[in-house]
This record gives C-alpha cells, structure tokens and sequence, in this order.
C-alpha cells in the first residue's frame, strides 16, 4: 500500500507582501522563449448563443476585454454569470448548441476562432495553459501523479530522460513536500488541495503566454494560495505570462489582479483597477457581492446574502431591458425597457448602468440586520463524543522491511454539543479530512473511541449504519458525489428513497430545498452535468438537509460558491440550526466564514491540534506560531491595506 501523504505540512515559511516581487529565474524556463510586453489576448464584441426551448438566447453578449502580457485579469461574478465560458471559447470547448456568433479572440496577433484545430491543439497545454476548478475530476485516478506529469512534459517537448527531473521542479515550485515520493501516488492518495497543486504545476510546467485559472485557488487553503499569488507574480514579471484570474473571493482579486471585471447574466457589469473598483463601485451588483462578504476583523453582524435569483438562460431573450434588473433595489421602468451599455468613465473604470450617474454607492451603508451570534452550544450535553482517536498510515514495503508509518492524525479529543458548530482549520495535509472519514465510519481508527449519543459507536458492529445515518457529510468535490444519470430533483431528495412517500411530496420536498440553496427551480428537471460548479454544490448541500441530520460534517461545502450564495448557505444554515438544533462540524480553508458560522475552532497542524478555544479568542489572539501564520495569509478585504502573507513552518 502507497504511503499516505496527507499529513505532511511543507516545511518552509516566507512572509510576502503585495506587490509581489520577482524570484530568482525559474527552473523550467529553458523550455519557452519569452513573451514580447504587446496584449497577449483581447477579445472584441464576443457573442455566444445557444438554441433553448426553440428560441436563441445570447448567453455572452457583446463581451470586450484586453489582457496585456504580464497582467493579472479577474473576473468576478456569482455561480453561472459566464465566467468559465471564456475559458471554453478558448480551449473551443463550448457545451453543445453553444457557439460564437460574433466578434473575434485575439492571441497573440491571431485570431483563436479561426486558427486550425492542429494550431489550436498545438498551443493548447504549450502557449495556452488551463488551472481546473475541480482537481481531483481532472486528474485520472487509474494513473499515478508521475504518469500524468512525465505524459503532459513529452506533449510539451520535454525529453523522457529530463522528465523526472523536470517533474519534481514542478510540484517543488508549488511547495508540494517530498515530490518525488508524490509521483509515487494516486490522485485518490492526496488531499483536494494538493491535487490542485499539482494541476498548477502541471499548467505551468511550459511557461505558456497565457493561463486561464478558473477558480485554481479554491481548494487551497490561505498559506498555499498566498504562495501561489507569489508565484504567479514572480513568473509574470519574468517572463510576461498573462493571466485570467476566475474567481469569487473579491478580497483575493483586489491584491491578486492588475484589472478586475465584474460578470453578470453574460454581460460585463463594471471593470476597472483591482485597486480601486471595490473601494470606488459604480454598479449596484458590485455593491450586493461586497455586502455578502463576512470580515475576519470588526462587528460580527449578519450577512445581507443578494435577494432573488439568476435568470436562467432560457430566460435570456424575455429580458428587453438590464438583465439585472430584476434583483436591483435601485431599478425604475427605464431599466426595464432598453439594455444599457458599457460606459467608459474617466478614471479607467467602465459601467454598465443606465442610473450610475444618480446612485452614489459610496454614500449608502450595508443594511445592518442585526447582532449576529455563531452556533453555540445549546446545552450541556454532549452528542457526540471523540476520545484519543488517531490514524496512522503503514509505511510503505521494501526489501529491507516496511518503513515508518504516517501520523495522519494524532490522538484527538473532542465533544460536540447539540447546535454547536465547530471549525475545523488548517493547511492541505494537516489531517482534517481525515479526522471527518474516521467520524463517518469510511476509515477505521489506529486508535480511540467514539461516542454518539452515549454509546460507543463501533465500525461494523450490527447497529452501525442506522445509527451513524444521524450524522451526514457534504463532500468538497461536488461533481464526484452527485450521479450523473439522475436529476437534481432526485438527488436532493435522496434520502427520501428509503421511505414510502408519495410523488407529490418528494416533488414538493425537492422544490423547498432547491429554494433554501438558491437553485432556480428550473434546475430541478437538469441533470448535474448541465450545473456549474457552483450550482452542483448547492445540490450537494441540500441532499444533505433533506433528512435533518443531528451532526453535519461539511468539508469545504462553500469554497466553491459565490460570496452571494455563500453567505445565503451559511444564514441558512444558522436558521435550521434553531428550529432543527443539529450540530455542525465546518472543515474550510475561510477563517472568515469560521468566524461568521463557529463559536469554536480547533486548529490542526500536521495531524495534531495546535491550538482551540472560542472562535472569537483564537483569531483576534492566536497563541501559537502556525495559527498566526495562517491569520496573517488572509487577504483583506479593503483595498488600501497591504497583505502580508505568511505560509507556516514546523514548530
């Protein structure tokens, strides 16, 4: 049996500060000339239509953006806005009956619509890199991380004999530990955000002109993303790699991206300087994501999640006006009657509203809704109790006897009250996920014991399956845990099956918890594949709701979601637990939504609890080094703060 990795912390530490400063020249750069400073891509007037329910809708409308060599552009918008469709127009990947019906992509000087399918093929991989949203679907799981390494390295040119080596530069630029052992393993042997390391190192292993990141940093937690901001950084200065930057944390595109667009429904709602866009908002909808974000500083007070829904595209050509009409507060008829366009405003900021010029959003505060207090303990018992419970991974086989085995999870005490929600934080590797598979059953313990409803709950034993059944898991990869061949409808109220139940009530059970997780209740008849990532998610949230849990173990459930329905999951969340008073286990990489969800937090590093206590106390005080270093990896929310970023050593 491989060895397990997933308790090994990388064991340097370096403090960043934006703006970033280039490193020294980079191992793989041997292998691509350097990119001339000219606009590696620009897209001008790029219409995408697709044929839904007999009518064309413009799912893209006139979409313009230029992207100079050495620049970082994010796009920001919520789940299903068009962001990662730039990235299937590029890679020619557009879903069936989709396709551009105007204006060009221009890369490098040639335009990517009409190049052939061999040019195209050639440069993508080589001049065109991808970082997938979804690692652990990316990579194969029947081939090992050096099989997929040494393939991808011969595609680009890499000689057999200098892949090995170039391998492990890869993964070490990363800050993968023990490389080499890495490419021993299975993508199944590592932890979310290390297969999504490796996926990076994969896309830069050619030094390409052009990376698209499509939410790459998503399954990472602070400390590595801020390590790979730094070396997104360093590469573009040295060799003017470009980068389009998709992602839904607005505090990470103010000091991550040169420029900063905001997708809405298809269109460009505002654009302008990372700097100064979030501090500066034109548009109403920029303003209702920046209202949705919970901060890691100040009064804790509730998140206003933004009221209503996406049009779906089906709806698209019913819209004759703005299509965010419809969820804007400040909207009159106008709106309602002609699209607006895309202004230019003397400060380098664009915006598409017909009323900017009348609504100061500068001078309109958040609505306070109120005190907000996190999931605290109801009452003295205890539900759910965990005594010296640890994991130790046997040492791999050789000829001269097996070696030392891994401590994925050090002896762990924990109780768990009812409605008390609990976070659980650390780096890739520090043993969360495997403390969440020993609570399930789904691994067995080296040692310890657990306590569920003061009976020692044993793997196996006769009663098993009926009484973990009261404590449910949210997995982080969404797409591995919904069936594709079955509709949302039926996957939400799954745990239905076990029962009688007439059609009408599980339809009627579907469409309520389609509406507690925000999905459109056109999406109850699609099936998976037809739902972006972070529509696929809340299915997997709401799945789990279906049949109230006593103990929900959520691991990541919202790092892949959008600030606005982010913070709608995590109300949701606090206002079943009231009526409901089930407890909540929250294993996330966000310290801000720890703070906004759990009045507890318990701090793991390389399988041992570092440091615990209130939520409140840890993270406005943290005692210990490893604690301190992942606070300060945070990226702030407020443009004018510098982020100084630190990734945890070994204490």
């Amino acid at each position: 049996m491989f060895e397990r990795l997933n308790a090994v912390e990388p064991p340097d530490m370096h403090i960043i500060e934006t703006p970033f400063k280039a490193s020294n020249a980079h191992p793989l750069a041997a292998l691509t000339a350097t990119p001339d400073r000219a606009p590696v891509l620009t897209l001008e007037s790029v219409s995408v239509t697709a044929r839904t329910s007999g009518a064309d809708s413009v799912v893209l409308r006139d979409l313009s953006l230029t992207l100079a060599a050495g620049k970082t552009l994010g796009l920001v918008g919520e789940s299903g806005a068009g962001k990662s469709m730039l990235g299937r127009i590029l890679s020619r990947q557009l879903p069936e009956g989709f396709k551009v019906t105007s204006g060009t992509v221009d890369f490098a000087g040639q335009d990517l619509l009409q190049v052939s399918t061999e040019q195209h093929r050639q440069w993508l991989g080589t001049r065109i890199a991808f970082i997938p949203q979804e690692p652990m679907s990316a990579l194969n799981p029947l081939m090992t991380i050096g099989q997929q390494m040494t393939e991808h390295l011969l595609r680009i040119g890499v000689g057999a004999l200098e892949c090995p080596e170039r391998a492990i530069l890869a993964l070490e630029q990363v800050r993968l530990p023990r490389a080499a052992a890495i490419l021993q393993q299975y993508p199944y042997e590592l932890s979310g955000g290390m297969c999504q390391r490796v996926m990076i190192a994969m896309a830069f292993a050619s030094l390409p002109a052009l990376v698209i990141s499509d939410e790459a940093t998503t399954a990472l937690d602070v400390s590595s993303q801020a390590h790979i901001i730094s070396l997104l950084r360093g590469l573009q200065e040295q060799h003017g790699t470009a980068v389009l930057f998709v992602t839904h944390d607005m505090g990470l595109a103010t000091h991550a991206c040169d420029d900063v667009a905001v997708l809405y429904a298809g269109e460009i709602m505002e654009t302008g300087p990372a700097s100064r866009l979030f501090s500066a908002m034109r548009h109403p909808y920029t303003q209702a994501l920046r209202q949705a974000i919970p901060e890691m500083t100040g009064p804790l007070i509730r998140l206003k999640p933004l009221a209503g829904q996406m049009p779906g595209v089906e709806s698209f050509p019913d819209l004759g006006g703005c299509r965010f009409e419809t969820r804007c507060q400040y909207a009159v008829e106008l709106c309602k009657q002609r699209p607006p366009i895309l202004q230019s405003l003397p400060d380098g900021q664009s915006v598409r509203c017909s009323r900017w010029a009348q609504i100061d959003l500068s001078a309109i505060t958040p609505d306070v809704l109120g005190e907000h207090t996190p999931g605290q303990a109801m009452s003295g018992l205890q539900i759910l109790q965990i005594k010296g419970l640890s994991r130790t991974w046997p040492g791999q086989r050789s000829w001269f006897g097996r070696k030392p085995g891994v401590e994925a999870l050090k002896p762990l005490d924990l109780s768990v009250a009812p409605g008390e929600f609990i976070g659980i934080v650390g780096g890739s590797g520090s043993g969360k996920s495997t403390l969440a598979r020993l609570i399930m059953g789904l691994e067995q313990p080296s040692s310890g014991t657990l306590i569920l409803n003061d009976q020692a709950l044993n793997f196996g034993e006769k009663d098993w399956r009926r009484r973990i059944s009261s404590i449910q898991m949210i997995f982080q990869d969404a797409r591995a845990a919904l069936n594709p061949k079955r509709r949302v409808g039926r996957l939400l109220t799954q745990a239905m099956e076990s029962h009688a139940h007439l059609h009408s009530e599980r339809s009627a059970r579907a469409i309520e918890l389609a509406a507690n997780v925000g999905l459109a209740r056109s999406a109850i008849e699609r099936y998976p594949t037809q739902l972006s990532g972070g529509q696929r998610q809340r299915v997997n949230i709401g799945r789990s709701l279906c049949d109230m849990p006593q103990i929900l173990i959520a691991d990541e459930i919202v790092s892949g979601l959008d600030v606005s329905v982010q913070a709608q999951i995590m109300n949701l969340l606090l206002d079943l637990r009231k009526e409901h008073k089930f407890s909540l286990l929250l294993i996330s990489h966000d310290l801000a939504v720890v703070r906004y969800l759990c009045s507890r937090v318990l701090v793991l590093h390389q399988g041992e609890v570092v440091e615990s206590g209130d939520t409140e106390q840890v993270l406005s005080n943290p005692r210990h080094p490893y604690t301190q270093a992942l606070i300060a990896s945070v990226p702030p929310t407020r443009s004018d703060a510098v982020w100084r970023a630190a990734t945890p050593s070994d204490h």
